[in-house]
C-alpha cells in the first residue's frame, strides 16, 4: 500500500463535496488549488470560492494561480510534495501539470463517459430527456475528458429531478467514487479503460451554456419545453419574452410540472386566474410554479398573481 499524498484541484459546491469527503475519509490532503478570487456583487468585493473557504476552515495550504504554467506556481505545486492529483471542476491543465505526480493525475466527471464530455454534463442529461446518468474517474490526457476510465457508477434520473437535484446526488456519488479511486490507486489494483474515440458517430456532448440555450422554445414538444426548464434550474435559469399588453419583458422561469391535455390554444399562449398560470403547448400545458420578473425576486405564481396583471392576450414567445 502506498502512502498517497494528494493535491485536490477545484472551485465549485461540487468539489467541496468531494474535498469533505476525501478529509472525512482521513486522506493527506497536502494542497488545495482553487481559482483566484474574482469581485462580484454590486462593491464589487473579492469572493472567495467555496473550495478555498472550506479548505482555509480545515487549515489546508491553497495556491489560486492565475497562470498554470508559470514558473514560481510549478515551483509551489512542486514543494507540496504530492504524489496524486484529484480535479474535480476545475479548468483545463497544462500538461507539465497532470503529468507531475508519480500516481498520476485524475478527474471526476458527472456522467458516464464517453457519453456528455464537456462543460455542463448535469444540465444537457435533464435537458436531452436522459433517465440515467452517473460519475466517471478517468486519467487526464492532452484532450478534454477523453481519459482512460478508471471507475463508473450510474444513477437513475426522477422525473422530476432538476439540475440541482442531479447536482446533489451525483456530487455524493462522485465523492464515494472518488475515495474508492484513491483506495484503488494506493494498493495499485487500477485496471482502467480506453474511451473510444471514434467509430461511433452518436456520443452525446455537454457544451458550455450559453444565454440563447436558455431561451424556451415553446413550439417544441411538451416533453422538450419542460426537461429544458428543469435542466437549467436553478442555474442559469431559462427564460423567455412575455408579451403582456404593452410590455415586453424577459421572464426566468425556475419550476414547472406539465399536463397532458388536449386543446386548441394557441402555442405559448397563457391562460390564468387567481391561483394558477399555465402555457400553452403541443398536447399540452406548462404549469409554471416559480418564476422570476426583471430586478424582482424569484416568487411562486400566487405571490405573483397577486400583485402583477396579465392581461387577456398575454403571451410568451
Amino acid at each position: 500500500m502506498t502512502d498517497v499524498n494528494i493535491v485536490f484541484m477545484g472551485t465549485p459546491d461540487f468539489a467541496v463535496g468531494v474535498l469533505k469527503t476525501l478529509i472525512d475519509a482521513g486522506h493527506n490532503v497536502v494542497g488545495v488549488i482553487t481559482a483566484p478570487d474574482r469581485p462580484s456583487g454590486r462593491g464589487r468585493k473579492l469572493n472567495e470560492s467555496t473550495v478555498k473557504k472550506y479548505a482555509l476552515e480545515q487549515a489546508l495550504t491553497v495556491l489560486q494561480p492565475t497562470n498554470l504554467k508559470s514558473e514560481s506556481f510549478l515551483n509551489q505545486l512542486k514543494q507540496l510534495n504530492a504524489n496524486l492529483q484529484i480535479v474535480v471542476a476545475f479548468r483545463m491543465l497544462p500538461k507539465v501539470v497532470w503529468q507531475m505526480p508519480k500516481l498520476g493525475t485524475f478527474n471526476l466527471h458527472a456522467s458516464l463517459l464517453p457519453d456528455y464530455r464537456g462543460a455542463a454534463p448535469i444540465n444537457w442529461a435533464i435537458i436531452n430527456g436522459e433517465t440515467i446518468t452517473g460519475v466517471t474517474t478517468f486519467f487526464i490526457d492532452e484532450k478534454i475528458d477523453t481519459g482512460a476510465i478508471i471507475l463508473q457508477e450510474e444513477i437513475a434520473i426522477d422525473e422530476d429531478d432538476t439540475a440541482g437535484d442531479l447536482h446533489d446526488k451525483l456530487m455524493h456519488l462522485g465523492s464515494k467514487l472518488v475515495v474508492k479511486t484513491v483506495a484503488l490507486i494506493g494498493k495499485g489494483e487500477v485496471k482502467t479503460k480506453q474511451q473510444k474515440l471514434s467509430g461511433k458517430s452518436n456520443f452525446k456532448d455537454a457544451p458550455k451554456i450559453y444565454k440563447e440555450t436558455c431561451r424556451i422554445d415553446w413550439a417544441r414538444s411538451i416533453d422538450s419545453v419542460y426537461n429544458t426548464i428543469r435542466g437549467l434550474s436553478p442555474y442559469p435559469g431559462s427564460w423567455s419574452v412575455l408579451h403582456n399588453n404593452a410590455e415586453t419583458i424577459e421572464v426566468k422561469i425556475y419550476s414547472v410540472k406539465k399536463i397532458i391535455e388536449k386543446h386548441s390554444d394557441t402555442i405559448g399562449m397563457i391562460i390564468s386566474n387567481k391561483k394558477e398560470l399555465k402555457v400553452a403547448v403541443d398536447k399540452g400545458y406548462i404549469l409554471i410554479e416559480k418564476l422570476q420578473l426583471p430586478g424582482k425576486r424569484k416568487m411562486n405564481i400566487a405571490e405573483l398573481l397577486n400583485g402583477y396583471s396579465l392581461h387577456n392576450n398575454a403571451y410568451f414567445e
